[in-house]
């Protein structure tokens, strides 16, 4: 039983190694993802552990998770070119795989950094670890920048919140007393109302 069970999940692992990743098109060892609007969330986890030409110029990738290209031993060759490329922590994965290939396999051609501003258009297997250290500097300042906006939104609805209920309190504060007056009033002119009636009754029976 155990034996069966594991050779059925060894052959569903090496069917999942095989099979085309959507929404990608395979013909031989080429795997073709080019040209489809991929972004580094969308893209395939996963290709054909035999491929030996893999596509993915012209989409939207940003970035490569690491590990991604590590199990394809066969590739020959590797577009990435036409992808805007963010240059900061999340390229090291990427970096360090180029610098490992051969110009025969990957084509440094295109594969530019589109941001931040101080890389644009290097070349990603040609930026050192400094200067992807203080990209990551760049984006960290700006995580912080967004934290700090976000905080003081946070602050000024809550403040404005707080004016609302004191107003809103104040308000509730006047209304009951003036209705605590007014029933006050209404109760001493039922007073006056009844001692009035009592002195007719009083004068009329003498």
């Amino acid at each position: 039983m155990t034996t069966h069970l594991l050779l059925c999940l060894f052959l569903l692992g090496g069917h999942r190694s095989l099979a085309c990743p959507d929404p990608c098109s395979c013909q031989g060892g080429r795997v073709d993802c080019s040209g489809r609007s991929l972004t580094s969330g969308s893209m395939p986890s996963s290709f054909p552990t035999g491929a030996t030409e893999l596509r993915l110029h012209d989409n939207l990738l940003s970035t490569l998770p690491n590990g991604l290209l590590d199990d394809l031993t066969s590739l020959r060759s590797v577009s990435l070119h036409g992808n805007p490329w963010i240059c900061d922590c999340g390229i090291l994965y990427l970096r360090a795989w180029l610098r490992r290939q051969t110009t025969d396999v990957a084509s440094y051609l295109g594969v530019n950094c589109s941001s931040p501003p101080s890389l644009r258009g290097r070349s990603v297997v040609y930026l050192t670890e400094e200067e992807v250290l203080e990209s990551c500097h760049y984006w960290y300042c700006n995580l912080a920048l967004a934290s700090l906006g976000s905080l003081m939104v946070f602050v000024a609805v809550q403040g404005a919140l707080l004016v609302a209920l004191v107003v809103f309190l104040k308000r509730f504060e006047r209304v009951t007393k003036e209705a605590k007056r007014t029933t006050e009033e209404s109760f001493t002119a039922g007073d006056g109302l009844r001692e009035n009636d009592y002195e007719r009754l009083k004068d009329s029976s003498i």
